[in-house]
C-alpha cells in the first residue's frame, strides 16, 4: 500500500527536518519526505494539518504480563494501548510466568504480537534462569530466537560475582545487557523515598544510595568487561551527575520513567497506592535533575509501564504492587516539557524515538528513505480526560485519573500499515 501523509510538521531530527512537508511510504518503508518520488500513486492519503508528524516511539521498559498475568493485561491490549500512545516498538521485560529465559517462551510472545497486529514487541530474554539473580540464562540462544537484550529488570537480585560473568559473556557476544540499579539490601523493606515525607507518614523509606551504589559497581563492571549497559529507570540527582560524567563511554546509557520527571514523594501523602511506585518518586530536587539530564542527552525516556487490576492497588500502601500504567500519558507529559520550555520538540523526539532505537541498534526511529515506515501523527492541542475509558491499556493503575491531558496521537503507522487512526 501507498500512502501519503500531507502538510504535516514533520519532526526527524537525525535528518536535521523541521518543517511542514509530506511523508511518502510504500512497501513497508520510506520512500521520500518532502518532494513527492516519480510515479508515485498513493492508494491512502492521510490528512495531518495542523498535526505532528515524528518517528514512532520506542519502549525500553514495559510490561506486558502476557503469559501468566491475564488478569492483569494481555499482550493485545498493551499493544492496542502502545499504538494509541504513538509506541511503534516495546521491549518486553521477561517477568512473565513462565518466565521470558527459553527460545520457546520467545516464540510464544513473538507469534502473540503478530496475532495482534499493532506494534512491535521487542522481547528481553531473562539474564538469569528464571530471574533469580543465580545461573546464566543460555544468552546466546536467547538473542537468536529473537531477544533484543538481556536483562534482570524488573528485579535487581543478582550477586556481584554472576553480574560479573553475565557481563563479561555479554560482551564477548556483543549483546546489550539491561539492569535496573538497585541494591536491595539497602533498599530493604521501603516503599517511598527516604525523606521528610516518609518520616511523616511513617513509611519505610528507600535512600538514594540503593541507586547510587548500584550504578557504581555498574559502572566498575562495565569498565572491567567492556560490556554494553543500559540502565532503567533511574532516579536521583547523584545519579544524573554520576552518569553525567560518563556521557563519553558509549557502552553505558540509560533511561528515565517519564512519570518521574512530573512527580515526586511530595504526591504521596494521600496514601494513594497509584503513586507507589519503583524507583520511588523522589525530591523536586531529584525532579529537576533528571529533567535537566534528559535535555542533555544523559537519559533517553521510558515509560516503566507496569499495568495492573484494581485489586493490586487496594492494600495498604506498603503492601500494594508497584507501578504505573503508563504508556498513554508519555507523550502530553513530555509535550508539558516542550511547554515549560524545558525541552524542544526535537528533543522529544530523540529521547522518545531516535535514542532509544540506537541503544538498541535497530534502524527506527527516523524517517530517512528506506527507514522502516513507523510513523505517528499527533494532535498537540488535543485536550483529553484521563479516564478508565479513554484508557485503552487494561491497566487503570495511574495517579493521572481525572487529570485533563494535552497532545493526542491521531494515527500510527508501523511498518507502513495504518494500525490506530481511520
Amino acid at each position: 500500500m501507498q500512502i501519503i501523509i500531507k502538510n504535516g510538521r514533520v519532526i526527524d531530527p537525525k535528518n536535521e527536518c523541521d518543517g511542514v512537508q509530506n511523508v511518502y511510504i510504500a512497501g513497508g518503508k520510506i520512500q521520500q519526505v518532502g518532494e513527492q518520488p516519480k510515479g508515485f500513486m498513493a492508494d491512502v492519503t492521510v490528512d495531518a494539518t495542523n498535526k505532528l508528524v515524528m518517528p514512532g516511539f520506542v519502549d525500553l521498559n514495559a510490561s506486558l504480563r502476557e503469559p501468566g498475568y491475564e488478569h492483569k493485561a494481555t499482550i493485545s491490549s498493551e499493544m492496542k494501548a502502545a499504538v494509541a500512545a504513538g509506541y511503534t516498538s516495546l521491549c518486553c521485560l521477561p517477568d512473565t510466568s513462565p518466565i521470558l529465559d527459553t527460545p520457546s517462551v520467545v516464540q510464544l510472545i513473538l507469534d502473540k504480537a503478530e496475532a495482534a497486529g499493532f506494534a512491535k514487541v521487542l522481547p528481553l530474554g531473562a539474564l538469569t534462569v528464571g530471574l533469580k539473580g543465580e545461573t546464566l540464562s543460555e544468552m546466546y540462544a536467547l538473542k537468536k530466537s529473537g531477544c533484543v537484550a538481556l536483562s534482570q529488570a524488573p528485579k535487581s537480585n543478582i550477586n556481584s560475582q554472576v553480574l560479573r560473568r553475565a557481563l563479561q559473556y555479554a560482551s564477548t557476544h556483543d549483546l546489550l545487557v539491561i539492569l535496573k540499579p538497585e541494591d536491595l539490601a539497602i533498599k530493604d523493606d521501603g516503599c517511598i523515598h527516604d525523606g521528610a515525607i516518609s518520616a511523616k507518614l511513617g513509611l519505610q523509606g528507600i535512600p538514594v544510595s540503593a541507586e547510587t551504589v548500584a550504578i557504581s559497581q555498574i559502572i566498575e563492571l562495565v569498565q572491567e568487561t567492556g560490556a554494553r549497559v543500559h540502565l532503567t529507570g533511574v532516579s536521583s540527582a547523584r545519579s544524573v551527575a554520576m552518569l553525567g560524567r560518563k556521557q563519553s563511554n558509549h557502552t553505558i546509557s540509560a533511561d528515565v520513567h517519564a512519570h518521574q520527571l512530573h512527580l515526586t514523594e511530595l504526591d504521596v501523602g494521600t496514601f494513594d497506592a497509584n503513586y507507589h511506585t519503583s524507583p520511588p518518586l523522589r525530591t523536586v530536587k531529584d525532579k529537576d535533575a533528571l529533567i535537566a539530564g534528559v535535555a542533555k542527552r544523559v537519559f533517553c525516556v521510558s515509560s516503566g509501564h507496569q499495568p495492573h487490576e484494581l485489586e493490586a492497588k487496594q492494600a495498604p500502601f506498603p503492601s500494594t504492587q508497584t507501578g504505573i500504567s503508563s504508556l498513554e500519558t508519555v507523550l502530553p507529559l513530555m509535550l508539558k516539557l516542550v511547554a515549560d520550555g524545558l525541552i524542544d520538540l526535537s528533543q522529544l523526539v530523540n529521547r522518545l524515538s531516535y535514542d532509544p532505537s540506537k541503544i538498541l541498534g535497530l534502524q527506527t526511529g527516523c524517517l530517512s528513505k528506506g527507514a522502516p515506515a513507523d510513523v505517528c501523527i499527533i494532535d498537540p492541542e488535543k485536550q483529553w480526560l484521563v479516564s478508565e475509558d479513554s484508557l485503552y491499556s487494561r491497566g487503570k493503575n495511574t495517579p493521572y485519573l481525572g487529570h485533563q491531558m494535552k497532545g493526542r496521537v491521531t494515527h500510527t503507522l508501523v511498518n507502513g500499515r495504518l494500525v490506530f487512526g481511520k
